[in-house]
């Protein structure tokens, strides 16, 4: 999170000379509409920045975690653990979610990675 909050200062700071320019461009324009296209430009570039900043794909796995579940792999009860979303891999909204122990959940850890590749 750190590392997207670092680039968004970053792309906020580049934004600033590209409206002063279009802001400077549109002087003889009267202040309000100088200001309305100015941001509609910066729109169109920085949604693209902004949506490469903010994509949702992680490096890391969200886990999902629950205890007094049956583990799908070996069947020992306890403390359950699965990947709900890494990458383009989602299964937040299985219906039928499997859970697996803690000795059981990094093989399937290293399947989906396998997968996503």
């Amino acid at each position: 999170m750190i590392k997207k909050y670092l680039f968004y200062l970053i792309r906020w700071q580049l934004s600033t000379p590209i409206l002063a320019i279009v802001l400077i461009l549109l002087a003889s324009f009267p202040t309000i509409a100088a200001t309305i296209v100015a941001n509609l430009i910066g729109g169109l570039i920085f949604f693209w920045v902004d949506r490469f900043i903010f994509r949702s794909l992680s490096k890391n796995p969200l886990w999902e975690i629950r205890d007094d579940v049956v583990c799908h792999s070996c069947g020992k009860l306890g403390r359950g653990y699965r990947i709900a979303e890494w990458l383009g891999y989602d299964r937040k909204q299985d219906k039928n979610p499997q859970f697996r122990c803690e000795k059981c959940k990094d093989q399937k850890a290293q399947e989906v990675k396998e997968k996503i590749k």
